[in-house]
């Protein structure tokens, strides 16, 4: 090495190590993170143009209106499509004013606009921090296409802005999608505790599954109408990289939300769920002043997270498809029939949720409307198969009338039939999920039994037999469908049009996952409006208001019985948390099928085409094999700092809410102690986020630098151990969670030894199924996007000098272990003097 580069490696060592010790210090001035990776890594880049492949920036998109179907060209076709968008906008946007004009008493309107407030500020702060992480991003985005790969042809300083104008594009949509969330839900949860006072079970499930329904359509048609705009509006050579961009952005805004909302949630929920044992208190008691953060807590984390998710999921996945499908399609003509395809079995997959709903909810009225009992789980269960089954007619009648002489004639059906296994999977996996977490289920009654006869400690072993035989039942589904997936693309009639059509099978399997979009975000946010509902109902302490009863008999017509309307919010809250359970390993899922398509787009990079070092794909190339147990490291290593986030978090609210909750004299806890425990979740929420991010980043900056093989490995694997320890803790954590619910209203023991066990056993479900396991899909596909890129500028700077690319990776490395370090010691809870 030459003395400037021993001076690069060194100095930009050094340099990252002091950025990691004082950057904490730093959060304010992101500039001067900018400009210290900046420092080390432009010179090493000084010469990269010349040796770059081109990469992500080198995508470009066929002519579209080059092909026609059904008479109309593709690019037409696929305008006519922003007008289906348009309408699943307007489905969203109606349902939210006629949630908002539902009828809802003074006392819960205020309670559930106090959690808005919150909720507001909770966002705005994370909004303001999600940017901070957008500048590493940034860095790396603008080395790659301002020096390394830039797009063939045209002017940096046009096409950098743009790329980076797309990744806060992708930002902005995870972002909105999850502030118009809680709105709808805070709507909602106010009007369900309402609709219970009148004694009738139908209106406290049409209320939440209607917000859920506005958030689903709303979401899944802003995203596809931006995927759209970059296909019809930006210039072709552009396209391709704003895909990426926008893939990256949408990512790290998913992946801050869903972590830090995960560790807010969890920390409130355990602070106030904890007062019930140590003070014997009813739940959500208007004197906790964990209460409000905890119902903050179920929008953060159970309506902000999944929204973002949910809205980072479709897009990654589609992303996915179009990089394969320019990289390895051989011709143009074919690259078009499939794009348009594929973006019309959206707009298709739209139409047939919502039309899908309506019908579902003709019969749920027709039976449930005047009924005095109903099985909420029933009607949610109706909709996602009538769902799977409408979306599976559609896609084959979709196929057939777009794509008939596709390659060899046969391909319409086979391609239908994959999607369809996707599909399939959507419907079955909830199934399977209810085995596990409904309050129906035998290992949920199995949790109960043993908490009955061995307290906590039974009843938490219980849970984790539950999860760790879900994770097995749930596994082998998974591997069945894709099986039935790659079974229809072996042959010929895929191979002659395509490199690695099991690949694409994969993500077309992905992409069926996704076909019933709208509904599987409805189910899943139905679960936090009805968790909601029964907190509005008792902070709002309507049973203590002067005359309660005369007021809503002249008022809303309603002959109130307020245990009947607390044992419907309490029932209805049940089916919540099992579709809540059920949605997560759809997502998971998704990510992990979805991931095998966009690792095999780095594959394609590295290999040139499959042309040369696809040997290195091996057991025998020992980095591919490190890089799999490497993965297995870091899935384990985020497990833990994001429980350790939440442990610390809660420790401090437990010990603030001990010392300032009040039980005499007073029916509501002050508004300052519940804004200082929204604080306390808040900072530790942030603390944990940064940690992580930071960790994540270097780290995969680190393993990408480390030998690209390893990289692949590294991506397989943490794909593979984060999809089975995310099915495990969701749903052991869902099994203790309803378990509690069945000693609350099955069993009528609240307040009893059996309770306080199963309150124990929820507590330590909190973090596994709304923290950790939930915040592996988002984790898994950010690696994988922002690997696309680490992952070139490595083999770039290797080529150029392996000793310098070997120094980087240890910086790398170095920084990335700092944080994991900080994300304990930095995070765990101090132990007092003298103990």
């Amino acid at each position: 090495m030459t003395a400037q580069e021993w001076v690069y490696l060194f100095g930009g060592s050094t340099l990252l190590l002091a950025l990691a010790m004082f950057v904490a210090r730093l959060r304010k001035r992101p500039y001067k993170m900018v400009a210290a990776l900046l420092g080390l890594l432009l010179p090493a880049f000084a010469n990269a143009q010349e040796q770059a492949g081109g990469g992500e920036a080198s995508l470009k998109l066929p002519d579209l209106s080059s092909v026609s179907f059904l008479g109309i060209n593709g690019h037409t076709l696929l305008s006519i499509g922003l007008l289906f968008c348009v309408g699943g906008l307007l489905f969203g946007l109606v349902i939210y004013t006629q949630l908002k004009n539902l009828p809802v008493h003074r006392t819960m309107r205020d309670i559930s606009e106090m959690i808005y407030e919150t909720c507001k500020t909770y966002l705005a702060t994370q909004g303001k921090f999600i940017l901070l992480l957008w500048v590493f991003i940034a860095v790396i985005i603008s080395l790659y296409f301002g020096w390394l790969a830039p797009v063939p042809g045209k002017s940096v300083a046009v096409t950098l802005p743009i790329i980076l104008l797309f990744s806060l594009v992708g930002i902005a949509g995870s972002y909105g999608v999850a502030w118009f969330g809680i709105r709808v839900n805070t709507f909602a949860n106010s009007r369900t505790a309402f609709a219970g006072l009148r004694g009738k079970p139908y209106p406290c499930f049409a209320i939440p599954l209607k917000a859920g329904m506005s958030i689903g359509m709303l979401l899944i048609s802003v995203e596809l109408l931006i995927m759209l705009f970059i296909l019809l509006f930006i210039p072709r050579d552009y396209a391709g990289p704003c895909f990426i961009g926008f893939a990256i952005g949408e990512s790290l805004g998913a992946a801050a939300l869903r972590i830090a909302g995960g560790i807010f949630t969890k920390i409130a929920d355990i602070g106030a769920d904890l007062m019930k044992i140590v003070f014997k208190i009813k739940e959500d008691d208007a004197r906790n002043p964990g209460v409000i953060a905890d119902c903050t807590g179920d929008n953060a984390g159970d309506s902000v997270g999944p929204s973002a998710d949910g809205f980072e999921t479709y897009g990654v996945t589609g992303v996915a498809l179009i990089t394969f499908i320019l990289l390895a399609v051989k011709t143009p003509e074919t690259q078009v029939q499939l794009l348009v395809w594929i973006f019309v079995m959206r707009v298709a997959m739209l139409v047939s949720s919502a039309g899908a709903y309506f019908l579902n909810g003709i019969i749920a009225r027709v039976k449930y409307a005047d009924a005095d009992e109903m099985d909420f789980e029933t009607p949610l269960t109706s909709l996602v198969w009538i769902t799977s089954i409408i979306s599976i007619i559609l896609t084959f009648i979709v196929s057939y009338l777009m794509i008939p002489t596709l390659g060899d004639g046969t391909l319409w059906w086979k391609l239908a039939s994959i999607i369809s296994c996707g599909t399939l999977a959507g419907a079955i996996i909830p199934e399977l999920v209810k085995v596990f977490t409904s309050t129906k289920s035998g290992h949920v009654k199995e949790v109960v039994t043993s908490a009955q006869e061995g307290g906590a400690s039974l009843g938490i072993l219980s849970g984790f037999v539950a999860g760790n035989f879900s994770a097995y039942w749930l596994g082998l589904s998974m591997v069945a469908l894709m099986s039935l997936g790659y079974y229809f693309s072996t042959g010929q009639s895929m191979a002659v049009l395509m490199l690695a059509p099991a690949v694409f099978a994969f993500g077309l399997v992905a992409f069926g996952f996704l076909g019933m979009g709208p509904v599987t975000i409805a189910v899943d946010s139905y679960g936090p409006v009805t968790d909601n509902a029964q907190s509005v109902y008792e902070l709002s302490l309507i049973e203590n208001v002067p005359g309660i009863e005369a007021e809503l008999k002249k008022d809303y017509g309603i002959d109130v019985k307020f245990e009947r309307a607390k044992h419907l919010l309490e029932a209805n809250d049940g089916a919540g948390n099992t579709f809540k359970a059920s949605a997560k390993p759809v997502l998971i899922g998704t990510a992990v099928v979805g991931a095998t398509t966009m690792i095999f787009s780095i594959i394609m990079a590295l290999t040139g085409g499959l042309t040369h070092d696809v040997e290195n794909l091996s057991l025998l190339h020992a980095p591919f094999l490190l890089g799999l147990i490497t993965g297995g490291a870091m899935i384990y290593w985020f497990t833990g700092a994001s429980t350790q986030a939440v442990t610390t978090g809660a420790y401090r609210a437990v010990e603030f809410i001990k010392k300032n909750i009040k039980l005499e004299g007073v029916e509501k806890a002050s508004v300052a102690d519940s804004k200082k425990v929204v604080e306390i979740c808040t900072k530790y929420a942030q603390k944990g986020m940064f940690n992580i991010f930071l960790a994540v980043f270097f780290g995969t900056l680190a393993f990408a630098f480390i030998e690209p093989f390893f990289f692949i490995g590294y991506l397989i694997s943490i794909a593979i151990f984060g999809l089975y320890q995310a099915i495990f803790m969701a749903n052991a954590g869902g099994a203790w969670d309803n378990a509690k619910k069945v000693v609350e209203v099955d069993l009528k023991q609240k307040g009893t030894p059996l309770h306080d066990a199963t309150v124990v056993g929820d507590t330590v479900g909190d973090p596994f199924k709304d923290t950790s396991s939930v915040a592996m899909n988002p984790v898994i596909k950010f690696t994988t996007l922002f690997g696309l890129l680490a992952v070139e500028l490595a083999v770039t700077l290797s080529a150029q000098n392996p000793t310098l690319a070997t120094g980087l990776a240890i910086a790398f490395f170095l920084v990335s272990v700092f944080f994991v370090r900080k994300s304990f010691y930095g995070m765990r809870i101090e132990t007092k003097a003298g103990n």
